[in-house]
């Protein structure tokens, strides 16, 4: 019986310490899937307060006072309204840096200022010695060919597709 206790105690302080208290920067549609085309749930004010309860690509599933959905990351920030965010000793390129999956079709798009503040966008300045490092990251051809021939991968030509062409949700996934 006491084994029992101790497990429920263990589970119950876990959940306790996954939920996130954090505010939306911007007013929010409230999703009910994490998909730009889900439905929506609800719009959240500026300012308003959430619990993160899980992520998923760009997405945070959250508790809300109109209800439980999803709402873009980007949206959303840590804390409470008016707390500095904390800092880190990242190197800036995970934060620059985040793929991300939206619509029910499952397309991937490139976010790219989580985690930056307005002020640090309008400061910013090269670096040299990080694009240097990033273009470290790149794989050489014959590398590459390699990996695909290990992966039993072949090559695909793909035409370019003007956005007027695109599907009327691809045009508005991530507005």
């Amino acid at each position: 019986m006491k084994k029992l206790w101790m497990i429920g105690l263990l589970i119950w302080c876990g959940a306790a310490q996954a939920a996130e208290t954090a505010y939306l920067v911007r007013a929010t549609e409230l999703k009910s899937k994490p998909f730009a085309d889900a439905e929506t749930v609800a719009t959240l004010a500026e300012q308003s307060q959430v619990e993160v309860l899980a992520r998923q690509a760009s997405w945070m599933q959250v508790k809300a006072a109109a209800g439980t959905g999803w709402v873009k990351m980007l949206s959303v920030r840590l804390g409470k309204p008016g707390a500095q965010p904390a800092k880190s000793s990242d190197s800036g390129l995970g934060k620059i840096f985040n793929l991300a999956t939206t619509g029910s079709s499952g397309s991937t798009v490139t976010t790219g200022v989580r985690g930056l503040s307005e002020e640090q966008l309008k400061n910013a300045q090269p670096n040299p010695e990080a694009f240097k490092a990033m273009q470290d990251y790149a794989a050489k051809k014959d590398v590459a060919q390699k990996f695909a021939k290990a992966g039993q991968l072949k090559p695909e030509k793909l035409d370019y597709l003007d956005a007027s062409q695109a599907p009327e949700t691809e045009k508005q996934g991530d507005q």
